[in-house]
């Protein structure tokens, strides 16, 4: 079994604008512990340091070669030096790698899917039968909770699609909201 979850993007500026170099236009080279940028400069620098608690490697270019860089705004905000990178551990690295270039594709989408219906079934089930905390101490009067929230929740679903009513309730925008009241 897995754990199917989208994997957070690159936070680098350049892939929050959309507009510029990121990470993965870079080529990473650990065994010869280099880092080659998409116009073919190599790194200056390559440091293994801790981070929050954790390891990283932290990879810069130098000044010189990115200040005459034709490329420069596309790839680094700083005015003073060049391009920095902030890496995982080769290990984790290749692992965010591969499950970034694995939920573009249908296959997990599809999965994904799966996992996105069974967080609503969970959130309306808290939401409707406040059963985030159970109420009773003991397995067996836990199990008879449970069993009466998932009834509950069964029943909801059954007078919806009976009454051809909509489970969530739907959300007016403001813009929208605004118009209605032009038009009335």
């Amino acid at each position: 079994m897995s754990l199917i979850a989208p994997m957070r993007g690159d936070s680098c500026h350049p892939a929050r604008t959309h507009n510029g170099f990121t990470q993965a236009a870079f080529t990473i080279d650990f065994d010869h512990q280099q880092a080659t940028c998409p116009q073919g400069h190599h790194s200056g620098s390559w440091h293994p340091t801790r981070q929050n608690g954790h390891d990283a490697i932290v990879v810069r270019f130098p000044t010189s070669t990115c200040s005459i860089c034709p490329a420069r705004t596309a790839c680094t905000r700083s005015q003073r030096s060049g391009r920095q990178l902030t890496l995982q551990p080769r290990h984790l690295h290749d692992t965010l790698r591969q499950a970034r270039a694995e939920q573009q594709t249908p296959a997990w989408k599809h999965t994904y899917r799966a996992r996105a219906g069974i967080e609503a079934t969970i959130h309306q089930t808290t939401a409707v039968t406040g059963i985030h905390q159970a109420r009773y101490t003991g397995l067996s009067k836990v199990t008879l909770e449970h069993t009466f929230a998932a009834t509950a929740i069964n029943l909801i679903r059954l007078n919806a699609w009976w009454t051809n009513t909509p489970l969530q309730r739907t959300r007016t925008t403001h813009l929208n909201k605004l118009d209605l009241t032009l038009a009335a």
